[in-house]
């Protein structure tokens, strides 16, 4: 099926760029779009085909998969391909969105006799781009096992999270873990710095002991390196920690945390933009402190190192 299949993808951003490019990479016939034309023109020099608009991916694809920054945008996008949509057709969201709104698009897919499957990655950019990065399916058991093929191209680790939605809700609440895990990291950084600790230091004893974590082992060297760079927005994390938030809203989890995160990362673009990296957020706190979080050879931008194998399908433990 993977072999033969033509894959559309909607949206070469941080992550649907690698994404997109593990599919070409893997020998995928694909074709792509974005409102971005240079990078259209930088896949079709790669040997990618390009498309006007999502309606003629839709058209002319068996599946198409879109990979964008907002519900609303992912709203647009849907709607123009809708009147391709026929018996046969597989549409997967990869975006981070709301569980109610691909509730609610799925249904639109499926009134027309297509396929909609969720499909929501994490693990970073960097991951992204080697085909390394974890990926969550949600809808029918029949749905996952027809894109499993293609998901073992795109991620290492692929994971079922039960029917529609639930993929979208797990995503954002590892989005907002791994908020939570940064502003810990900065309160804990700054205040070695402030201690008089050597940062090279306290990078290792976090990373041997009880407090490591996979946010420690990224974001924290780009902090220290100076680049600060994670290729994640502020916007963008205000937008998923939002989500958590309403998803506890709806069940009547009176959340502590959670507003207080909301708070500090508001405050953060505020300071430094919609635009700005999500690990600039250190420098808030820097800033008061009177300190500089910074220490010699750690990396600029990361770098997976892990070979690029073929995915799996990860079990839930029963």
């Amino acid at each position: 099926m993977k072999d033969t299949m033509k894959v559309g993808f909607v949206g070469l951003g941080a992550v649907g760029g690698k994404l997109a490019g593990s599919l070409l990479r893997n020998g995928i016939d694909l074709t792509v779009t974005d409102l971005d034309a240079v990078k259209c023109a930088a896949f079709a020099d790669r040997g990618a085909k390009v498309a006007e608009t999502p309606a003629d991916l839709m058209r002319d694809c068996e599946v198409v998969i879109t990979c964008l920054p907002s519900p609303a945008a992912c709203d647009a996008v849907l709607r123009q391909m809708l009147p391709e949509v026929r018996q046969g057709k597989i549409w997967i969201e990869m975006s981070t969105t709301d569980a109610a709104e691909v509730e609610r698009l799925a249904d639109l897919v499926e009134l027309r006799g297509g396929l909609a499957m969720e499909c929501p990655v994490s693990g970073g950019c960097h991951r992204a781009d080697t085909g390394n990065i974890s990926i969550f399916v949600g809808g029918p058991r029949e749905g996952f096992d027809r894109v499993l093929p293609l998901m073992t191209i795109l991620g290492r680790r692929v994971l079922h999270t039960g029917p529609l939605g639930s993929a979208s809700t797990l995503k954002v609440m590892t989005n907002y873990l791994a908020t939570a895990n940064l502003l810990t990291l900065c309160e804990a950084l700054v205040t070695m710095k402030a201690a008089g600790l050597d940062m090279a230091t306290t990078y290792e004893a976090i990373r041997i002991s009880s407090g490591n974590s996979f946010v420690h082992e990224t974001e924290s060297q780009l902090i220290l390196s100076g680049s600060r760079n994670v290729n994640f927005t502020m916007d963008l994390v205000m937008k998923d920690i939002g989500l958590f938030q309403s998803i506890a809203d709806r069940n009547d989890v009176p959340l502590e945390l959670s507003p207080e995160i909301i708070r500090i990362m508001a405050d953060g673009q505020a300071r430094f933009g919609m635009q700005a990296q999500s690990d600039q957020i250190i420098e808030r706190l820097e800033e008061v402190a009177g300190v500089s979080v910074l220490a010699d050879g750690f990396p600029t931008e990361l770098v997976d190192d892990e070979p690029e194998e073929p995915g799996y399908e990860v079990r839930a433990r029963r």
